[in-house]
């Protein structure tokens, strides 16, 4: 009977959404809130694959949008030095980024692989790459075709196969969300080129409604807006058509990449886009997307350490959702379409973590500080959006003299999760008095803990735990009820 009346609740909330009219400005746009399964759902897997898969070359240089390997068409064409070196070297100056599209072959590319790294990664929805700034289409776009003047998707191109449509349905197929990163420019498309008021009307328009229409994403991703504003792109009329007419009106839920002019604005509408970034807070909704190397393209070029720890990737999600946000974490799949297996190594640890904790990361909301840090001196942060160079492993990390963060917050009605990187066997929230009655329990245990006051503080003694008790990596304490009246 519940399940029945919440249904009933979800569809008029869905009718009542899809009903309202909005018109093709900001000031209407930014009436529709940002569908609440985004902000619930916390952790995505990004996937960047297509041409740029069969080089799968980028210098390894941190912090530096020089490392992505999906720009290498770009980089060459700009002569930059690495990789036109290293396109000359082994291809010969006068190969053509095109003719790789004969070797983009996915002759071992297995959707339903796929979905299940994926579903069991504990990541909730799954974003792919329709097309990167190279405008290779990942399905059967007749406007790629059309105004690249050969075949340039992939069903009339070498893999001859739907691969957005076949992923699209496993991963649906295995409960997950499914969204689309969309690139609005392409770089050297002829029609862009030569007439950007024709691109947009008879490209871009027609092709991302093809896109929407036929495959139905959850989300899109919008990138390469900023040549133009979005009143050039004619975005707002774009999303008055995606908010009002498409079969997702009700659902799909979008980013801020709208135009040079919309980054980090319209946030009642849009969510916030960080990329290697220090993030956002609470006040409004964004994610933050990195590589599990640096490179979102796959790179042939990175090493072991280039790749990010799993206890990296968990602090990573942790600090990233103490704070309100979400996590977008990519991989890059091979031209052959193999997920590498470091990759799913990483994802599988995760999910195996979130398997135990999740109930502290999933549906959750930032706590009144999403940190307690330790006594010293705390480090500066920079503050950017992208490429921040900020290292929450650095940040968790005793140094001498330097604060560090002890424990990440988040809470859920009147509970409150406390995620610590390390384990001690006397713990202390400071300033923090719980509600009566509230009791301390260690996810993945049976085992409950008295919380104790000092003064301002709390105390939760675990010295009883025994040595198959005691949890390796980051653990979690579920302090039960501590929140009542707050």
């Amino acid at each position: 009977m519940r399940r029945r009346i919440l249904a009933i609740c979800l569809a008029l909330a869905a009718s009542s959404v899809a009903a309202q009219t909005f018109e093709p400005n900001w000031n209407s746009l930014n009436t529709r809130k940002i569908p609440e399964w985004f902000h619930r759902d916390k952790f995505g897997i990004f996937i960047h694959w297509g041409v740029y898969a069969v080089p799968a070359f980028a210098p390894v240089i941190s912090n530096s949008g020089d490392s992505y390997s999906e720009w290498y068409w770009y980089r060459i064409k700009e002569k930059k030095q690495a990789f036109k070196a290293f396109h000359d070297k082994n291809y010969g100056a006068d190969f053509p980024y095109s003719g790789f599209e004969k070797s983009f072959k996915a002759e071992l590319f297995d959707p339903q692989q796929w979905a299940d790294v994926f579903k069991k990664s504990g990541a909730r929805y799954v974003v792919l790459t329709s097309k990167h700034h190279e405008g290779y289409a990942l399905w059967p776009s007749k406007e790629a075709d059309r105004s690249w003047q050969r075949p340039w998707n992939a069903v009339t191109g070498t893999p001859g196969r739907d691969l957005l449509g076949d992923l699209t349905k496993a991963v649906k197929g295995s409960g997950l969300k499914m969204g689309y990163y969309y690139s609005l420019y392409e770089w050297y498309n002829p029609l862009w080129l030569k007439d950007r008021k024709r691109f947009v009307a008879e490209h871009l328009f027609p092709q991302f409604k093809d896109l929407v229409s036929t495959y139905k994403p959850s989300l899109i991703f919008s990138d390469g807006e900023w040549d133009l504003k979005d009143s050039e792109w004619r975005s707002p009329e774009l999303l008055a058509w995606l908010y009002n007419e498409s079969p997702v009106a009700a659902e799909v839920v979008v980013n801020d990449r709208w135009g040079s002019n919309t980054r980090e604005k319209n946030t009642a509408s849009t969510y916030t886009t960080s990329e290697y970034g220090s993030g956002k807070d609470a006040s409004i909704v964004w994610e933050e997307s990195q590589g599990i190397g640096h490179s979102y393209g796959y790179n042939r070029n990175e090493r072991l350490e280039d790749y990010k720890t799993s206890r990296d990737l968990i602090l990573l999600l942790c600090d990233i959702v103490s704070r309100g946000g979400n996590l977008l974490l990519d991989i890059g799949p091979t031209a052959d379409g193999r997920i590498p297996v470091i990759q799913q190594q990483r994802l599988r640890d995760i999910g195996d973590w979130l398997a135990v904790n999740g109930e502290a990361i999933y549906g959750t909301e930032a706590y009144d500080t999403p940190y307690q840090w330790s006594e010293g001196t705390r480090p500066e942060q920079k503050g950017s959006s992208y490429m921040a160079g900020y290292s929450i492993a650095g940040l968790t990390t005793p140094k001498a003299g330097t604060a560090h963060i002890e424990n990440f917050f988040t809470r859920k009605g009147t509970d409150l999760y406390c995620i610590y990187p390390t384990f001690d066997r006397k713990l202390r929230i400071r300033n923090f008095r719980p509600a009566a009655g509230a009791v301390a329990h260690l996810l993945g245990s049976k085992l409950s803990f008295r919380i104790k006051r000092a003064g301002n503080d709390s105390i939760i003694d675990l010295s009883r735990l025994g040595p198959g008790d005691i949890p390796s990596g980051l653990f979690v304490l579920k302090l039960e009820n501590a929140l009542q009246g707050r």
